[in-house]
């Protein structure tokens, strides 16, 4: 039941950012399954093994993977799909945290949650970077 919650918290998330940027309304249910089922991997993997970055990359694998099907399927850009399942995975505690703990003065928990959020950050980059560049290797191929 939970699992089907947290589905369904990220597919209404992923749809308000969508509507937020103005993607197309026939965008908007393909964008929300991919955020959807991008954070149920990322709930699922880090409520049964207490990681965060692994995680959050292999859910950013998801959305760009699902992102880049329904851009061939719909001749869209993967953006209108992608961005918006994304978004939810942005580590914005991470750096509400770490700004935090500078503040209090507490330096090493900054360097904590701040290495934290770069490494999360730097792996949603890197997922979608490695599916983005099997798609173009795919329409090189003669």
């Amino acid at each position: 039941m939970i699992y089907l919650l947290n589905f369904i918290y990220g597919f209404m998330c992923t749809i308000g950012f969508a509507v937020l940027f103005n993607s197309p309304k026939s965008a908007l249910l393909k964008a929300g399954l991919g955020g959807g089922l991008g954070w149920s991997v990322y709930f699922v993997v880090h409520h049964n093994y207490d990681l965060i970055v692994l995680p959050t990359f292999l859910a950013s694998l998801v959305i760009a993977i699902l992102g880049e099907v329904f851009a061939i399927m719909e001749k869209q850009p993967a953006t209108l799909y992608i961005i918006p399942g994304i978004i939810p995975l942005v580590p914005g505690f991470g750096l509400y945290y770490t700004m935090l703990s500078l503040l209090e003065q507490d330096y090493n928990l900054a360097i904590q949650h701040g290495v934290e959020a770069m490494l999360i950050a730097i792996l949603i980059a890197a997922a979608l970077t490695i599916v983005l560049s099997i798609n173009t290797y795919r329409k090189n191929l003669p």
